[in-house]
């Protein structure tokens, strides 16, 4: 199968102890583990009650926008295609070693086309869900705030988001589910690309933007009466709302987005359609692009795509 999702997403913030109050307190992550690197830096790793590796969120102090994404494979044997294909594709890739990232096995790093970082590994210590796997309830007894069950998706920014569409099809086995282009054509520039390698409507999304910036990263949740109580909540605990609740049209998905205490843009999101390889892909002009991403106000707002961390 190869890429099987988003396993992680590692962020730099400014201050921890606020960020650590937004993540476990209003997001409703579990800490897993916290360190400091060589550097001194410190970071907090978190995982959601409905994940069951280690972790799905680094946060790591000082500065703002992402550090890098890792990749989980299915098999073994998918690291070393991956890495075929990447330099095929002109991409220097290097090897990392069991330990590097606490409780993720060996694998590869490389720098993307967009001047992201990404890693791929197959294995990582499984800590299981918060309801287990016997006779499991629907969700724990004891949520806290939003109590988002899983990481879903991340949207950076790229000056040239075609090549990263090309990079993710021929490296990862993505194909796009939503595009946003200059015309209908085929041969159309590509201003924005949705993209997965499974039934997710999307795992990683890019935007026409500068190099190696951190639109968002988004947590999954259930339906629209989910993400109207996380919406309650923020204004609960003076979370600074970016946008919604609304709907995309681009994906139909639910929405609010949010921004943490360091200024990192979070989302959540529900619904969507499911995702098959083989079902045409949307494509969206730019004069309904305000319908596309607020599928109600259909209008975009400038700093929704100039705020970037």
């Amino acid at each position: 199968m190869g890429v099987m999702r988003l396993g992680y997403a590692h962020v730099r913030v400014t201050d921890m102890a606020e960020a650590k109050n937004h993540y476990a307190n209003t997001m409703g992550l579990y800490e897993t583990h916290s360190d400091v690197t060589a550097e001194g830096a410190k970071r907090t790793f978190y995982k959601a009650w409905d994940e069951w590796d280690h972790h799905s969120v680094v946060l790591e102090e000082g500065g703002v926008g992402v550090v890098k994404y890792g990749w989980k494979v299915q098999y073994e044997s998918d690291i070393d295609e991956i890495e075929a294909k990447a330099q095929a594709f002109g991409v220097t890739v290097e090897r990392m070693s069991r330990g590097e990232n606490p409780e993720i096995g060996d694998g590869i790093r490389f720098t993307t086309p967009s001047d992201h970082v990404f890693e791929v590994y197959h294995q990582a210590t499984l800590i299981g869900t918060e309801v287990g796997t016997h006779n499991p309830d629907s969700f724990p007894r004891h949520l806290v705030g939003v109590g988002v069950p899983a990481l879903d998706h991340s949207l950076i920014t790229a000056e040239d988001p075609g090549l990263m569409d090309r990079f993710l099809t021929e490296v990862f086995d993505f194909y796009a589910t939503e595009r946003v282009q200059t015309t209908l054509d085929d041969d159309a520039e590509i201003i924005a690309t949705w993209m997965t390698s499974n039934n997710q409507i999307h795992q990683l999304a890019v935007l026409a933007g500068p190099q190696g910036k951190l639109h968002h990263f988004a947590f999954r949740l259930g339906d629209w009466s989910e993400v109207g109580r996380a919406a309650d909540l923020f204004s609960m605990d003076d979370v600074p709302i970016d946008v919604g609740p609304t709907r995309h049209g681009i994906t139909r998905g639910q929405t609010v987005y949010f921004f943490d205490p360091s200024g990192n843009r979070n989302e959540v999101f529900a619904g969507g359609y499911l995702a098959y390889p083989d079902r045409p892909t949307n494509v969206w002009t730019p004069e309904k692009l305000g319908k596309g991403v607020f599928y109600h106000a259909r209008e975009l707002n400038d700093a929704f795509t100039s705020v970037l961390t």
